[in-house]
């Protein structure tokens, strides 16, 4: 189902997080959370490049302008693109913040931000804190600056997806070690009739990507793998990995049949890279922030 896993890029991050596809430039971007960094691999040419903020970055996502990302920081989300950094042009902060922080977050089919948050762990110089994880609340962002909240008591918000025939929303708590899937309306954006579609597997679920078979690809932190699974809740298969700790996977490459995997650090040697590997199989296209009617405040 796919090839060997390779040592793409041996970034060394902390908390490596948040990765998408740009086509357009063939690019993969990722973050590093607690290093406070976006990098961007560009494979044709095998050269990496990474940028620093004034905060931790969690999250890539791309809009409908090429060239312009939409980053989900620790306590806001703006707009950014690295022709002009370090400029930002916010769209909202988290009113929670600094006792929380945005966490997992993607676009869905119509153009809305989904985007989770969780007890802020990252202490101002990167360092992990030691806290207990409580008061998560799922939030979605519409292309007209409207903000509304979908589902609270959340541990640690991870795993936002949509099925290929974008019926059904897959939403995960990592401290439940489970995987939610909801109906989704593709009219109005709504989610709707909860219930759980993959708990209670070894290590804890974080980020997934989405396959054309409508398989949704998990990465298992403390388990060392990835998982593939079906959309009746059960495992196609599941894929070893070099590091205990993979964070998170997002297909790419020109036919989105490559998968790559971002990693935090442990005390493997190639722990904190980002890894990938060939898949028979295409990755969902992800989706791009419309930004239509939103104040937008420059910093």
């Amino acid at each position: 189902m796919q090839s060997e896993i390779r040592c793409a890029v041996p970034a060394g991050d902390i908390c490596g997080e948040g990765a998408v596809w740009e086509n357009e430039q063939g690019a993969l971007y990722w973050a590093d959370i607690n290093r406070f960094l976006v990098h961007r691999y560009l494979p044709a040419d095998n050269a990496t490049e990474s940028w620093l903020f004034d905060e931790p970055v969690v999250s890539v996502n791309l809009t409908i302008i090429p060239g312009q990302l939409l980053l989900v920081l620790a306590t806001r989300i703006a707009f950014w693109s690295p022709d002009t950094h370090p400029k930002l042009a916010a769209v909202y902060s988290l009113p929670t913040a600094p006792a929380m922080r945005f966490n997992d977050a993607k676009v869905d089919p119509r153009g809305s931000l989904w985007v989770g948050t969780m007890r802020n762990n990252v202490g101002p110089d990167g360092e992990d804190l030691d806290l207990e994880f409580s008061d998560g609340v799922l939030y979605r962002i519409d292309p007209d600056g409207s903000v509304s909240e979908w589902m609270h008591g959340i541990g640690i918000s991870n795993t936002l997806a949509w099925s290929p025939d974008q019926s059904t929303f897959y939403f995960g708590d990592t401290i439940a070690n489970t995987i939610y899937s909801f109906a989704f309306d593709p009219l109005n954006g709504a989610i709707s009739a909860r219930r759980k579609f993959f708990s209670g597997y070894e290590g804890l679920p974080d980020g997934s990507a989405m396959d054309a078979e409508g398989c949704l690809w998990v990465t298992r932190p403390h388990a060392g793998c990835l998982v593939r699974v079906r959309p009746d809740g059960s495992i196609d298969h599941t894929v070893p990995l070099p590091v205990s700790n993979p964070t998170t996977c997002a297909f790419g490459g020109p036919d989105l049949r490559t998968l790559f995997i971002t990693s935090a650090r442990s005390n493997q040697r190639l722990s904190g890279s980002l890894f990938a590997m060939e898949t028979d199989v295409h990755g969902e296209p992800i989706g791009r922030f419309q930004r239509t009617g939103l104040r937008q405040v420059m910093l």
